[in-house]
Order: structure tokens, then C-alpha cells, then sequence
């Protein structure tokens, strides 16, 4: 168990974590930059979320990596997010209200996939939903791929 904050001061790892918690009802989650104390001093770490499923339990894996302040404030020359075709397509599906399992049908892709993609949007525009995705996709007139059909 890693005890950590976020900016803030909010305690964010510690045992069942909404974010955990979350991941283990299939719903996506975004990664969590953390403030953590180690016998090297204070670090600022990224922390990761990946669910290994078999057949009897699942498994909720944590991979960190250390962050720089660099790293964490690096932006597109132009200010604009960077989102793959494949997100550019998933996210005109959202504007146009188009479900996660939906998406994952029209798309043949897992649901899984599609949720994903959704979180890496979400991560991406800096929003925490996906209606605020929606409405910062508006606001900053994103180009949106309409998917082929």
C-alpha cells in the first residue's frame, strides 16, 4: 500500500479507493498524479490503473512512474489537445450521444477498448466526464472524425 496525495493534500491511495474500486466494475479511470514520501524525500509520481481478469478473480495492478515537472506540464505546440483518429472518432460519437457499448457494437471493438479510449479523452482535455469531454470538444471546436461506416 502506497500512501499518497494528490495537489491538494486529498488522501488518494489507501485501502478501497474509489479508484480501484471503480476500475474492478469495469468502469475506466484515469491516472492520478501523486505526492508521495520516500527514503529519498518527497516525489511526485504518476499512478496507472490495469485490471487482469481470469476466470476465478480479478486483479487490480497499480504501475507508477515517476513524473518530472516537465513531463506533467508538456502541452501541443499550438495549445490543442493530441488525440488519436481512433479517439477523434469515439469522441464524435459521444457528441453525438452515442453510449460506450454502443460505440464498442458500431465500432467492433470490446467495450473494454472503447472505455479506454474514453478514459485517455477524458485524460487528454482535462475534463472528468464525458458530457465535460463533450461540451470541451465544443469549446474548443475540435476536428472530430465521423467513424466509417
Amino acid at each position: 500500500m502506497i500512501a499518497g496525495s494528490d495537489a491538494d493534500g486529498g488522501v488518494v491511495c489507501h485501502p478501497g479507493c474509489s479508484i480501484s474500486r471503480l476500475a474492478q466494475q469495469g468502469w475506466p479511470v484515469r491516472c492520478t498524479d501523486l505526492h508521495i514520501r520516500t527514503r529519498f524525500g518527497p516525489k511526485q509520481v504518476t499512478i496507472s490503473t490495469i485490471v487482469v481478469q481470469d476466470e476465478s478473480q480479478r486483479l487490480v495492478l497499480h504501475p507508477i512512474r515517476e513524473t518530472t515537472n516537465q513531463a506533467a506540464t508538456e502541452t501541443n505546440d499550438d495549445g490543442a489537445p493530441r488525440l488519436t483518429r481512433r479517439q477523434r472518432e469515439i469522441l464524435y460519437l459521444l457528441v453525438e450521444g452515442v453510449r460506450a457499448r454502443q460505440i464498442a457494437a458500431r465500432l467492433t471493438l470490446s467495450e473494454t477498448t472503447v472505455r479506454n479510449h474514453i478514459a485517455a479523452i477524458l485524460r487528454e482535455l482535462g475534463t472528468h466526464s464525458q458530457l465535460e469531454a463533450v461540451a470541451r470538444a465544443r469549446e474548443l471546436a475540435l476536428p472530430l472524425e465521423e467513424p466509417a461506416a
